[in-house]
Formats: structure tokens, C-alpha cells, sequence
């Protein structure tokens, strides 16, 4: 899978954002023709190309190397019983697939295609939690779990919003709770 995947990374390297605006449903996104354009040509200079198969109630989007043959496949399902306003069944259809032939294709070659804007709705205030001792412990026991002494070490040492407790050998403090290593 090697020269698959140092293809791709060449290819993600050159890639634009490719953004047209094109408005839809409250959000701007590139459409298939636009995202093709800029793609292929730099697909066909990495070697890579791509086919997107239409498998009953899914779409399995292919990306081939094309000298090694090596592929990464994907599939993904087609939401059934949509409605969309003033659409017919087949109108529902044909955009439910375009949207994901965009959106799987863009997703398995690292493409930005469309405006960001998951953080555009409606905000809902979080709700504060309050730990028990038994979340406490099972928080320090993850992170001990995960980080090491050196890895919180540096990670300590390199970002100035956590600080190191006195005693750094044995225990750090991250905003005011304590963790044992």
C-alpha cells in the first residue's frame, strides 16, 4: 500500500480549497463539476484516479494508484425516506447521491470543498457536570494510562496554560486537579 498512499499525501500536497460558493440549503459548498476541474488533473499527475459505484442502497467510492493497482475503498449508505420540500422521489434521490459522492470523495482524499460551518447553528450553552470521585478516578487512571511521565513533561513544557506542580516527579497539576504518574 505504500506507493497508494505516498501518492495521495503528493496529491494533498498540491490540492487547493476548492470553494465555489455554490448555496444550498443555508450552506455554500463546491459542486461535482467544480470539485472535478481542479482534481483530475492533479489525480492524473499522481497517478491516482477514482470511480464511485452505486450499490443498492450505498455508494462505494474507489481511489487506485494506477501503476501499483493498490486501492482504498470506502462505502457509504444512502439515507432512505428523506423528504425534501417541493422534490419528487427521484429528484430526493439524484441530490442524496450527488451530496455523497461530494462529500465521500472530498472525506477519502483529504479535499476541503465546502464552507465550514458546523459551528454556525444554533449554540446550545453547555450544561456543567460535576465530577464524582469515581469519574475523578477513572479520568487519572485514562491519562495516566495514556501519558507517561515524559510525555506529560513535555507536553507541560511546551504549552504555558498548564503548569507543573512542585513536585513534577511524582504529580501535575492541569487546571487544579491532580494526577499521579
Amino acid at each position: 500500500m505504500k506507493e497508494i498512499y505516498k501518492a495521495l499525501a503528493n496529491f494533498q500536497q498540491e490540492v487547493p480549497v476548492i470553494h465555489k460558493a455554490t448555496q444550498g440549503y443555508g450552506y455554500s459548498y463546491s459542486d461535482l463539476p467544480t470539485i472535478f476541474a481542479v482534481i483530475n488533473p492533479l489525480l492524473k499527475k499522481n497517478g491516482l484516479g477514482f470511480t464511485q459505484l452505486l450499490h443498492e442502497n450505498q455508494i462505494e467510492t474507489i481511489l487506485f494508484h494506477v501503476e501499483s493497482g493498490q486501492e482504498i475503498r470506502s462505502l457509504t449508505n444512502i439515507p432512505q425516506d428523506v423528504q425534501l420540500a417541493k422534490m419528487n422521489a427521484f429528484q430526493v434521490l439524484g441530490s442524496a447521491v450527488s451530496y455523497i459522492r461530494r462529500y465521500a470523495l472530498s472525506s477519502m482524499i483529504g479535499i476541503v470543498t465546502d464552507k465550514d460551518t458546523d459551528a454556525g447553528g444554533e449554540q446550545s450553552k453547555p450544561v456543567a457536570k460535576a465530577f464524582t470521585d469515581q469519574d475523578m478516578k477513572v479520568l487519572k487512571a485514562k491519562l495516566i494510562t495514556v501519558f507517561n511521565k515524559e510525555d506529560l513533561t513535555a507536553l507541560y513544557k511546551s504549552n504555558s496554560k498548564y503548569k507543573l506542580s512542585k513536585d513534577a516527579g511524582k504529580l501535575f497539576t492541569l487546571r487544579g486537579l491532580e494526577f499521579v504518574s
